[in-house]
């Protein structure tokens, strides 16, 4: 993706969390209908693509119910902290921060040093989303961070080392043997800040409703199938 288009595309996702606070701002006086909306956490392994597969979630979404649904990664939630008005016009509507966000900041979390509190920042904008619902919230370690939270439903995409070498350098555009090197790089350091950070293991399979194999599933199969769970779990 060119740095024209990966701007626009982030620009694309704000303009949604906006309209999406802007719909919410009378929820947090009905708690129950704030938990009653469901939220979307997806984590993939390092060479795996997650932000297609979320896109296509929520245009899948918001043509079966009529609703706005936000998308919420690293890249918007750098934008956001980045930019404090920005910041306060979408977190005006989604509720004051209340106990539970202080009650599982203190159980999760000890001493805060360099990214750590750079983490903390992020894990505040995180739990109101997640709490609030209609958002599909990618990577930051957010299945982890909603694991008690009973309107998250949590996915995890991985795949064969061999098919995200060859997906991840024809995507970028670089040898194999680079790829390999970087995603192995990148997926140690992942796994072990998850660990130290939130001491849990994020291969751990029992943190996840459902897993899927991006080698053997595409992209559209992966949200259908996730769709199919969200709404099916809205019925019962």
């Amino acid at each position: 993706m060119s740095p024209t288009s990966l701007v626009a595309s982030i620009e694309k996702r704000l303009d949604a969390l906006i309209e999406l606070s802007r719909r919410n701002q009378h929820v947090h006086l009905v708690p129950d209908l704030a938990l009653a909306r469901p939220t979307i956490t997806i984590s993939r392994e390092f060479g795996c693509e997650g932000l297609p597969v979320a896109q296509k979630v929520q245009a899948l979404l918001q043509e079966k119910t009529g609703t706005t649904w936000g998308i919420l990664d690293r890249a918007t939630l750098d934008k956001l902290a980045s930019n404090r008005e920005l910041s306060n016009e979408i977190f005006k509507n989604l509720g004051e921060k209340n106990a539970f966000l202080d009650e599982m900041m203190s159980t999760i979390l000890t001493e805060w040093t360099s990214d750590k509190d750079y983490y903390q920042l992020l894990c505040n904008q995180i739990i109101p989303f997640a709490k609030s619902g209609n958002v599909i919230i990618i990577g930051v370690g957010a299945g982890i961070l909603t694991q008690n939270m009973p309107n998250c439903h949590k996915f995890r995409i991985v795949a064969p080392m061999e098919h995200k070498i060859k997906s991840f350098a024809r995507r970028h555009n670089m040898t194999e043997e680079d790829a390999e090197k970087l995603i192995v790089k990148q997926q140690k350091q992942r796994t072990a800040f998850i660990k130290d950070f939130l001491n849990k293991d994020v291969t751990d399979v029992t943190l996840y409703d459902v897993i899927f194999n991006s080698a053997t599933n595409s992209s559209d199969q992966i949200a259908d199938m996730i769709c199919y769970h969200i709404l099916s779990a809205k019925k019962k």
